[in-house]
């Protein structure tokens, strides 16, 4: 309960304040957690190390500052979301490659938008939305019931559906076999089964419902990130669908299908450090 009242204060101050003020307090408050916040910074950059081994500790120890940063700006364009309209989107967004959405959706096989932690990917769905594409995304419910509905009201006030991961497989096919776009976060297994494939070096878990998925529907998959620019706009990029050729065995179509989609993702994770938010070690030693 104490969470939730906490989420309910700072959206209000988030809609109270101008986002630059908004932002400026969320960087304040990200620094004081950021010196306390010990076993966060610890695995944070024992990521960053994974992915950057050849780089000196003090880059590393400045990109996992930004990382600290930059959520907390995510979480203040989470809170106003309220605020998000064509104007918005007009003046802050900017589309690259949209058109490769059209062409999954001239597939009729439905769209899965593969993504990752990475930037803002829940300001992406909402973009989505609010152009006029019904999207379905599948979200991890949170621990609390109220903290739980508090987030799925928020998603869904600007057209999202949300299913709850673990749940959510009947209700991803219909979506897709209806021709519809389906958003998936792709780099960290949850409740759904994963598969170890080998991810910037290390072996990995990773999940494969989006391998799986593709596989039963033929639906196109394409990758799409939501990224913070230097000036705080963002820019919504989208790859275009990735294509593989089907062999007669199964597993085989399925790992081949999870390797594209790592390469995306290593590729984006590589270039922009500092908006990938895994506060978790992901690589065990």
């Amino acid at each position: 309960m104490i969470s939730y009242f906490f989420y309910r204060i700072a959206e209000s101050l988030a809609l109270l304040l101008p986002l630059r003020l908004a932002y400026t307090f969320a960087t304040v408050l990200s620094y004081i957690y950021y010196i306390f916040a010990f076993r966060d910074r610890r695995e944070v950059t024992a990521n960053l190390k994974s992915i950057f081994p050849d780089k000196p500790g003090r880059d590393i120890a400045t990109m996992r500052f930004q990382v600290f940063r930059n959520f907390a700006k995510y979480l203040v364009d989470f809170l106003r979301f309220k605020k998000i309209n064509e104007s918005y989107i007009r003046e802050n967004i900017k589309l690259v490659n949209f058109e490769h959405i059209e062409e999954g959706l001239r597939r009729g096989k439905g769209v899965i938008i593969l993504t990752a932690h990475l930037g803002n990917w829940e300001l992406g769905g909402v973009v989505v939305s609010s152009l006029g594409y019904p999207l379905v995304s599948v979200a991890l419910p949170h621990k609390s019931r109220e903290v739980n509905r508090f987030f799925n009201e928020k998603r869904e006030s600007k057209g999202l559906k949300i299913l709850s991961l673990g749940s959510a497989a009947k209700s991803c096919l219909r979506a897709l076999r209806q021709n519809q776009l389906l958003a998936l976060l792709g780099d960290r297994v949850f409740a759904e089964k994963g598969r170890v494939v080998e991810f910037f070096g290390r072996p990995t878990l990773l999940p494969e419902g989006t391998a799986v998925l593709a596989l039963q529907t033929q639906a196109a998959v394409v990758p799409g990130f939501m990224l913070r620019n230097p000036d705080d706009t963002f820019s919504l990029i989208f790859e275009k669908p990735i294509d593989f050729t089907l062999s007669k065995e199964r597993e085989k179509n399925v790992e081949a299908i999870m390797i594209k989609c790592k390469e995306v993702f290593e590729r984006y994770i590589r270039s922009y450090p500092q908006q990938w938010y895994m506060f978790r070690r992901f690589w065990e030693e």
